[in-house]
């Protein structure tokens, strides 16, 4: 039997404002530094890489890098494209299971 493989790439389905937000909420209760950056990464990828990388003051190449697989962005970095997602960070208490 032939096993048919399709390329799936998240950004194509992070189509509207609520999607996204929950998309990042989600990477960052898995708490892991590279989830939160590949979900960062697609998120700007779906709203425009060039676009996201002029509002947060850094170059499209440095965006890619630092939001790749490999990468660990600077806290400057994450907040300046937090906020050219029209994001920003909050802190909240760390829920635990009794």
């Amino acid at each position: 039997m032939k096993v048919e493989v399709t390329d799936w790439d998240t950004s194509d389905y992070l189509n509207g404002n609520e999607a996204m937000i929950a998309y990042l909420e989600a990477s960052f209760e898995d708490g892991d530094p590279k989830v939160i950056a590949m979900a960062l990464g697609n998120i700007a990828k779906a709203k425009g890489m060039s676009q996201v990388a002029k509002q947060a003051g850094i170059t499209r190449e440095a965006l890619y890098k630092s939001l790749s697989e490999k990468g660990d962005p600077k806290l400057s970095t994450l907040i300046g494209v937090m906020k050219a997602l029209g994001l920003r960070l909050s802190v909240a208490p760390e829920e635990r299971a009794a």
